[in-house]
Formats: structure tokens, sequence, C-alpha cells
């Protein structure tokens, strides 16, 4: 089976917060790609560019591991006359990205439990 057909994400069932950390997601354009795709039901390759400030190949390139990863789905199509690329986040990108929340709010808790005076 592979990463796009799993409808789950890697989740770590125990051992330090770190483990259910997704290296797919946790690389910060990645994560910043399905943090705006999940706030809306659609998000235009321009917009996403200059929100995260990236070149059209950089972002290319990203979108490319997350839609290999099932995580987000591209699709092309025309406003007017004009080319347009939109990125959808997927129910394994959704997932993933709670996933991904849920590993770094539990390191933020044990970080600030461990540092409590």
């Amino acid at each position: 089976m592979t990463a796009a057909e799993d409808p789950q994400p890697r989740q770590a069932s125990h051992g330090h917060p770190t483990n259910g950390i997704d290296e797919t997601v946790h690389q910060r354009h990645r994560l910043g790609i399905l943090t705006v795709t999940a706030e809306a039901q659609r998000a235009e390759f321009g917009y996403l560019r200059e929100a995260l400030d990236l070149t059209p190949g950089n972002l290319s390139k990203h979108l490319t591991v997350l839609e290999e990863a099932g995580m987000v789905e591209v699709e092309k199509g025309y406003t007017g006359r004009r080319p347009r690329t939109w990125v959808r986040i997927t129910a394994r990108g959704r997932a993933a990205l709670a996933a991904e929340l849920a590993a770094l709010t539990e390191l933020l808790r044990q970080h600030r439990a461990a540092h409590r005076t």
C-alpha cells in the first residue's frame, strides 16, 4: 500500500511527542500549504505563493510532495481566459495536519510542565 492509498497518517503510539511528527508535513512550507488549504475550500496557486513567500518552482515542488503523499489535490482550470491552479486538502491531509498539531501541542505541554518553577 502506498502513502497515498493509506487513509491514516503515521502516528506514534507511545514515546516522545516528536515521534508523532511526520517529516512530509513538518517542513514549514508544506505545513503552511496544509494549514492554508485546511482553512479554505481551495487555495489558488498565486495566493499560496505570495502568502508563503515562495517562488513558483519551489511551491510546485512542495505541492508535488504533498500530492504524491495524497495530502492535497491540484486542480488546473481557467478563470475567464487565464489559466489557474487550485489546491485542496484531502481527508488524508486533514488527518496528517491534525496529527502534526497534536504532536506539537503535546510537545509544548511537556516542555511547559518540565520548566515550571
